[in-house]
């Protein structure tokens, strides 16, 4: 198997930590909304590579967290430490508990998932079930001399991490040149890209709603009250789910500058041992060659999509057109032309009955070929059409369509 890693630039043969198995992790979803088909378009992407490696058969370990803490809205402005928690502005937001909201949205999104046959992760974390795994993470930070306290924050000291920009290829007095500012400053912060592992409940966070103790001091407040950053979740919940070395760690494009960039500071420097192996990246899906915005009307969500007659599994179809590594756009034509698309391949593989015969291991090898390069999943869309354009019979056809669909997860099998 072939495999793009970000880390590299370059496609990498896949060496698996330990044979026959993946260790897997997807950065999940914020859960203060209802996730726009963007962000299923990642969830589905790396399903597609799950379904890969488990076809090739590995025993793939993998886990996909809930965010239900430490998001702030600043991230987007490329500093992660600034601006409201979204968890609680969806709170204020339906006059909710952050826990409602969070207990709201998963269950919304999980439905979501599931129409678009999405299989189960192994583990599906939520961040507030692993505050003390943060927080020993954190401990060894410190006790390391690779994080600081101040009276508003802890944070780790990017000067301290082993070239800490090999992820992003930054230069980070470049940025510093260019840079905006953030709402609330920290005097006592060393440097501008330093990042906070857990912010006290003090200053422009003195109300937050929610606050665990905990045991670093701060003047300020009692009990080291606050809550954990945002990429320290992840990587507490990596180590303790996955181990010390995981196989691969996937996110969207937009994770590589500031969330990954500080997961691998944080965790190598904690652990002394490499973070990830594999660094796999998604590209974004635009809507009519733009950002897809909720304030533009065309943050669609997978029931928008719905309500105008399309199938869940005709969004998949839509999904597998475009390499994960491709932006891909959406427009309700294009998505029109992809429910036509699925509705006759759907009715293609009918017409051939419902007698399974066996599976052309000529054509199984040239899908394997075409999967196996970088998580393909055009190319292995290509190669059904291809099955039923060859000379099989009609039940070796139908065998190896749904052999094949085992990666692309189209609901092909014959029905009843």
């Amino acid at each position: 198997m072939q495999v793009y890693n970000t880390l590299t630039r370059q496609k990498e043969e896949f060496k698996p930590i330990k044979a026959g198995e993946v260790l897997f992790y997807q950065c999940g979803p914020t859960v203060y909304w209802t996730q726009h088909i963007g962000n299923l378009r990642a969830m589905v992407l790396a399903d597609i590579i799950r379904r890969t490696f488990e076809y090739n058969g590995y025993k793939v370990n993998f886990a996909r967290n809930y965010t239900d803490v430490g998001h702030l809205t600043g991230d987007n402005l490329g500093d992660a430490d600034s601006g409201e928690d979204r968890m609680e502005k969806g709170a204020k937001r339906e006059g909710l508990t952050p826990d409602q909201i969070a207990n709201k949205y998963i269950k919304v999104f999980e439905e979501d998932t599931k129409e678009l046959n999405v299989l189960e992760p192994t583990h599906k974390p939520r961040a507030t079930e692993y505050v003390k795994e943060m927080q020993v993470m954190v401990q060894d930070l410190i006790a390391k001399g690779f994080a600081y306290v101040t009276p508003l924050a802890v944070y780790f000291d990017v000067t301290k991490a082993k070239d800490y920009t090999r992820l992003s290829k930054q230069n980070l007095a470049a940025n510093r040149q260019g840079a905006g500012h953030a709402d609330i400053e920290d005097p006592e912060k060393k440097h501008p890209e330093d990042f906070s592992l857990w912010f006290f409940r003090a200053g422009t966070h003195a109300n937050a709603l929610q606050f665990w103790p905990s045991p670093f001091i701060s003047p300020l407040v009692e009990n080291g009250n606050g809550f954990p950053g945002w990429a320290i979740e992840c990587s507490a919940m990596a180590k303790k789910l996955l181990g010390e070395t995981i196989d691969v760690h996937m996110g969207g494009v937009e994770h590589i500058p500031i969330h990954h960039t500080n997961e691998i500071a944080q965790s190598e420097s904690a652990n002394s041992k490499t973070f990830v192996n594999y660094w796999l990246h998604n590209e974004w899906l635009l809507v009519n060659n733009g950002k897809m915005s909720k304030s533009e009307g065309t943050g669609y969500s997978l029931t928008e999509v719905k309500e105008k007659g399309f199938n869940p599994l005709a969004l998949r179809y839509f999904f597998l057109q475009a390499h994960y590594r491709s932006k891909q756009n959406f427009t309700w034509e294009g998505m029109q032309s992809a429910a036509t698309g699925y509705e006759r391949l759907l009715k293609n593989v009918k017409a051939l009955g419902s007698t399974v015969g066996k599976v052309d291991e000529k054509l199984r090898t040239e899908f394997i070929e075409k999967i196996n390069n970088d998580f393909s999943a055009p190319q292995g869309l290509a190669m059904v059409f291809a099955v039923l354009k060859s000379d099989l019979s009609k039940e070796d056809k139908i065998a190896t369509i749904v052999d094949f669909d085992k990666v692309l997860g189209l609901d092909l099998s014959p029905k009843p």
